[in-house]
């Protein structure tokens, strides 16, 4: 009996020492990310400079730097189709002081579309806050007969494999959604893949293409002189650079919703008060009307919410595309 309470007694010592470290470090975790950022954040692109994600990664750090009271640094990391820098932000310490700012085409359609890829976007971070979305919009060439939706859903339907739609390559967002369409529609449209938007647009207005599902930003320049007509925004709300054109909700089909949204992430185990706060910050930013009024005028729809419901929203998006993809057979690797 003496040996066994001797026993228990040290079993309780050790017990006691191991909660008091956890503590201890809990504790050392919190004073630490109560201080944080008391260093340079680094924001990781994983796209080059001079992309459509930069003046918005660099408009949110600067905003970041103002609520927050210190450096966000905004660095360029392409490669693999931003599976390079998306890696670096996964491999980096979970201390606040690295971020992701990545959009769908990154952490959402290429979980399918590669065959492994060096970084999971589910278990590799932690979602911070959606911060705004670019919608897709169906166009055709204006001089074609087709004036709007429902006589480009009919001409498909009629006539399988007559008409080309251009994308900016296999997977991309802009051929994602024409296999959406294709997809919701049993219709058959040959896919044209190019390398550069300027391809794609060249031939569209040349009617080497009959068909495009680009993004609102880079469609609405031609929309506006006349070369293409835009004929649905693919989205519950209309683009503010084509405010004249329904949506596919607005037709009778929302479940035809496709954008390229951009979103500020988190190396996984980062601190959740650290997490909070860059949230509580961004949140705070797309509240106030001048820079709402700044994602807009870039053509964004300005987004937000919680950590959980960008988490939610971003296993939505995964099921949903990889959907797609599969009807597609489209692969990158």
């Amino acid at each position: 009996m003496h040996a066994f309470n001797s026993l228990s007694a040290r079993a309780c010592r050790r017990a006691a020492a191991l909660s008091m470290a956890l503590a201890a470090f809990a504790y050392a975790g919190v004073a630490a990310a109560a201080q944080w950022p008391s260093r340079p954040v680094r924001i990781i692109i994983p796209a080059g400079p001079g992309g459509s994600s930069d003046p918005l990664a660099r408009l949110l750090a600067e905003d970041l730097g103002k609520r927050l009271n210190a450096s966000f640094v905004v660095e360029n990391k392409p490669g693999a189709n931003g599976n390079v820098g998306a890696s670096i932000a996964a491999k980096a310490a979970p201390d606040g002081d690295t971020l992701l700012f990545s959009w769908t085409g990154t952490l959402v359609s290429a979980v399918t579309l590669y065959h492994s890829k060096p970084f999971d976007p589910q278990k590799d971070f932690e979602p911070i806050v959606l911060v705004g979305s670019i919608p897709n919009v169906i166009g055709v060439n204006a001089q074609l007969p087709i004036k709007d939706f429902n006589a480009l859903r009919d001409y498909a339907q009629q006539h399988p494999n007559t008409l080309n739609f251009g994308s900016t390559g296999s997977g991309s967002s802009w051929h994602l959604s024409g296999e959406m369409f294709k997809k919701r529609f049993g219709v058959a449209m040959v896919h044209v893949p190019y390398t550069a938007p300027s391809g794609v647009f060249s031939d569209l207005i040349g009617n080497r293409l009959q068909v495009v599902f680009p993004g609102s930003t880079a469609m609405a320049p031609l929309v506006q002189d006349g070369r293409v007509r835009a004929l649905a925004v693919m989205d519950d709300a209309r683009s503010s650079v084509l405010p004249g054109v329904p949506t596919t909700a607005e037709l009778g089909y929302p479940e035809l919703a496709s954008a390229t949204w951009m979103g500020l992430l988190a190396p996984k185990g980062t601190p959740p008060e650290i997490v909070r706060k860059v949230n509580e910050a961004v949140n705070q930013a797309l509240a106030t009307p001048a820079f709402r009024a700044k994602l807009v005028d870039m053509g964004y729809k300005p987004l937000g919410g919680s950590p959980q419901e960008f988490a939610t929203y971003m296993a939505a998006e995964i099921k949903k595309w990889g959907e797609v993809v599969a009807f597609s057979g489209a692969k990158i690797d």
